[in-house]
């Protein structure tokens, strides 16, 4: 879902290629709600916006999984353990469909992780916030899967057709983790009252970051205009935000949850609820790196990449052997 890291400016001066006809028979393509495929032609901004997009939210699968996998061990149960496992394997495969989705735009799989690794390419800010109890793991997937599907489903219609077949499918399986982030939450506020409060207490922390995953506001997002002309983005974050906000509040209320926001209101003119406004200085400072968990997060996983070297390693040799087992056959 994680795709608001779209903090940074499109390119500005329209490319050459965009001018001419090839640019002329691509736009009226998008705008017939016709796919763009990897051999079409496409403008270079449009194709770096992708690069930059894709690749940010495959990151965030990856990193988003570093504080669920740090709770399996201490799961309550075998089945919530089971559970856990297998969305972080959900998680994995959502990384490889998205990284697979980059490579068809002309960069290849190495170089979007060591953008990752090396600090040059951002996640969701989400998941620069600690996960201290066991309550956080119901709420990141009734809160941040939640927002996750908000934000994807128009991607299912992305003008870029790889980056919008693989949504189909990580939609399907992310709803399913926002199903069972919510019967966590769901089975803490009525159990105990010590449980109740684990819920309410995991709420407070992660209710503001929940909101800010979707990008700064309209007024200050650089990047929203190209992306709705490309239809590469269908709803502007403050949309997605307030879409979300409808939908969680009443979740909240049924489970006699108090959302932390003393601002919160029901407007009946609009038939929205109002909210408060967001600490977007804290929002920025992570994005910048500066975030609790930040540097842990990037330390764990470039441990994690140089752990796994000898894999990548013994891979290619294997493949290098049967390459050449192949060979002579193929001469013949």
């Amino acid at each position: 879902m994680y795709t608001q890291a779209l903090n940074k400016k499109s390119p500005k001066a329209a490319a050459k290629d965009e001018l001419g006809p090839e640019g002329i028979k691509f736009q009226k393509k998008i705008d017939a709600d016709l796919k763009i495929e990897p051999y079409d032609f496409m403008p270079a901004a449009y194709r770096k916006t992708l690069q930059r997009q894709i690749s940010q939210h495959a990151h965030s699968e990856i990193v988003g999984a570093l504080p669920e996998g740090n709770w399996v061990t201490r799961a309550p149960t075998l089945k919530r353990k089971a559970a856990l496992l297998a969305k972080i394997q959900d998680e994995s495969g959502h990384a490889l469909y998205l990284y697979s989705a980059a490579e068809t735009l002309g960069m290849s799989r190495e170089e979007h992780t060591d953008q990752l690794l090396y600090g040059t390419a951002k996640y969701s800010s989400i998941f620069n916030y600690p996960a201290l109890t066991w309550g956080d793991m119901g709420t990141i997937g009734w809160l941040v899967d939640g927002a996750a599907i908000m934000n994807q489903i128009p991607l299912c219609r992305c003008s870029y057709g790889p980056y919008a077949r693989a949504m189909v499918r990580v939609c399907k399986e992310e709803s399913f983790h926002q199903r069972q982030g919510y019967d966590i939450v769901n089975i803490l506020c009525n159990g105990s009252k010590a449980q109740f409060e684990m819920a309410q207490e995991s709420l407070n922390r992660f209710w503001w970051p929940a909101l800010m995953m979707f990008g700064p506001s309209d007024g200050e997002d650089l990047s929203g205009d190209k992306s709705n002309i490309w239809k590469i983005k269908r709803f502007s974050n403050d949309v997605l935000r307030q879409r979300f906000v409808n939908a969680t509040v009443p979740q909240a209320h049924f489970l006699g949850l108090e959302i932390p926001d003393a601002v919160l209101k029901f407007n009946e003119e609009t038939g929205n609820w109002d909210f408060g406004e967001m600490n977007w200085s804290e929002f920025f400072d992570v994005i910048k790196g500066n975030g609790k968990c930040n540097k842990e997060r990037m330390s764990v996983r470039v441990q994690a990449y140089e752990d796994g070297a000898w894999v990548r390693e013994a891979t290619n040799v294997w493949a290098k052997k049967q390459a050449d087992l192949e060979t002579p056959q193929a001469a013949e």
